[in-house]
């Protein structure tokens, strides 16, 4: 299973991002191995519609559920339609790591 997680940096050490469409990278964590890669987020720094645009890059990506501290509707609805499953976490998590962790622990909430 291969999770992504919205991230200020391109490391498991650094901040995870709480908002989805506009976080810098997507770190892409896969569970069974324990691999990952860092994606930059081109969407960042988009005028409008940046959650769609990161939606499409992480449907890209082979992923079952995506990490963020939130996600605005469109980018919502974009992901929802394609499978995924969104879980959110809160800014109490000082790494991805940390958030990862918490997901593999059932720690975090799977969004309706």
């Amino acid at each position: 299973m291969q999770i992504m997680i919205s991230s200020e940096g391109e490391y498991l050490e650094s901040k995870p991002s709480l908002r989805f469409g506009r976080a810098p990278y997507f770190i892409k964590y896969n569970l069974e191995e324990g691999t990952w890669e860092a994606l930059k987020n081109p969407a960042t720094d988009q005028r409008g519609g940046a959650g769609v645009k990161a939606a499409q890059i992480i449907i890209d990506h082979n992923i079952t559920h995506v990490l963020s501290g939130r996600f605005g509707p469109n980018a919502r609805q974009a992901l929802s339609a394609a499978g995924l499953r969104l879980i959110t976490f809160d800014g109490k998590y000082i790494s991805v790591n940390e958030v990862i962790k918490a997901f593999k622990n059932n720690d975090l909430i799977e969004e309706e």
